[in-house]
């Protein structure tokens, strides 16, 4: 075996790894053989050195393989999200395509900082299961054609371990290193279509277009070499995603765009997230399908208006124990609650994605480290979109959390992501 110093010194030099020097790094990682520290010195080589395109091929392989890879025996797509505030679409995305009889196993994650976790919002419906077994996971995907749970112990087990690390070592930023994390997971998944959906912006990972474009070439690059269709979509994140941005209050606003009159009475459809979810919905389904994508985008938009894919969704619901009913009840609970309002009149010319998504990580939506405990019912609702004309006394949008801690100093803070231009 070669000694680990002398793979981590190479790398720090800017020299390419061979295929065998990174294969047994990795594995050594995992199985305990190469310390964490010595891992961290590595991705902090690689994070200032890079990777080239076939480093790059040979780390996702590895990770990939350090878990089980699943197979299915009939078509499968899934859609990877690079994460943005208020991003609900996978509530929308994965059923539509579903509906459409293409079925959709997604390993989902939960959230750290201002990154909202699917698995996360999906909890705050009563009894959902989102840590299924890799049996139960292919049972659900098998009699449903949809699943969204938490990647198993037995899925690239490689990636788990490595990210933990990155995370706290401030070697997150690597495009190879992304590309290696979101691939790994998604190969082994054994979808045979991925659709990338990479924000970028103020709320987003990545912030410019240069950054965003560079990350999706690379998935795109590297999801072609291990032989899968796919595309990658650039999608704004200066603005957020609807209106909710939490946990309860996204799955009700997924609701109401899938077309739910239960939970969708009184609300505003959030236009954008329904065209995005159905572009990138009509992406997966064209390569899936082999059609083209203006008839793809059709039979999207049929099984949206038909409400095939909400039935979908509250099918995929209750196959993993979440109850609808319980959640409705979940809803009425008793929470404390703070609404801004305009101080000027004029057109909202942005509101701030990022400050947003600060505000209701501090409300509780979110955590701060793994620890920390979601509560569910917290988070904030804006009335109003970029774009629209305010009075003096308008309602701009409303925090709520169960406690009243800082309510008020971040009511404060949340006036400040708006931008009136008179």
């Amino acid at each position: 075996m070669i000694p680990a110093k002398i793979i981590i010194d190479k790398k720090r030099e800017g020299k390419p790894l061979g295929s065998a020097e990174i294969r047994e790094f990795i594995n050594g990682f995992v199985s305990g053989d190469i310390p964490d520290y010595q891992m961290s010195a590595l991705a902090m080589a690689i994070c200032c050195r890079g990777m080239t395109e076939r480093e790059t091929a040979d780390l996702v392989e590895v990770m990939m393989n350090s878990g089980k890879c699943l197979k299915w025996g009939f078509p499968t797509a899934d859609k990877h999200s690079t994460g943005g505030v208020g991003d609900k679409l996978s509530f929308l995305v994965q059923p539509i395509v579903a509906a459409c009889g293409i079925a959709v196993p997604s390993l989902t994650g939960r959230g750290l900082g201002l990154t909202g976790g699917t698995a996360d919002k999906l909890e705050s419906i009563p009894g959902y299961n989102a840590s299924l077994t890799l049996e139960e996971f292919e049972k659900v995907v098998s009699d449903v054609g949809l699943s969204m749970t938490v990647q198993t112990s037995e899925i690239t087990p490689a990636d788990k371990k490595l990210y933990a690390l990155r995370d706290v070592t401030g070697t997150v930023s690597s495009i190879p290193l992304i590309t290696a994390s979101i691939l790994s997971k998604k190969l082994a998944e054994g979808a045979d279509v991925l659709v990338f959906d990479v924000k970028c912006g103020n709320g987003a990972f990545m912030k410019t277009p240069e950054e965003a474009n560079a990350l999706a070439e690379s998935l795109v690059v590297h999801a072609r070499r291990a032989g899968r269709k796919c595309a990658a979509i650039v999608t704004d994140m200066n603005a957020l995603l609807g209106y909710a941005v939490g946990n309860a209050n996204e799955i009700v606003e997924a609701l109401a765009a899938l077309g739910s009159k239960r939970f969708g009475t009184g609300r505003k459809v959030p236009r954008d997230v329904i065209e995005t979810s159905l572009k990138l919905a009509s992406a997966m389904v064209s390569l899936s399908l082999g059609t083209d994508e203006a008839a793809a985008l059709e039979m999207c938009r049929a099984k949206l208006s038909s409400l095939a894919a909400l039935e979908k969704f509250e099918e995929m619901i209750a196959a993993h124990g979440g109850s609808l009913d319980r959640f409705e009840r979940l809803l009425k609970t008793p929470t404390f609650r703070f609404k801004i309002q305009a101080m000027r009149s004029g057109v909202i010319e942005a509101i701030d994605a990022g400050k947003v998504a600060r505000v209701a990580l501090q409300l509780g939506a979110g955590r701060e480290k793994s620890t920390d405990k979601i509560d569910h019912l917290a988070g904030v609702t804006l009335c109003v979109a970029r774009g629209d004309r305010v009075a003096v006394g308008d309602a701009l949008a409303t925090l709520e959390s169960s406690t009243l801690n800082n309510l008020e100093r971040l009511a404060a803070d949340l006036l400040q992501a708006f931008q009136i231009k008179r």
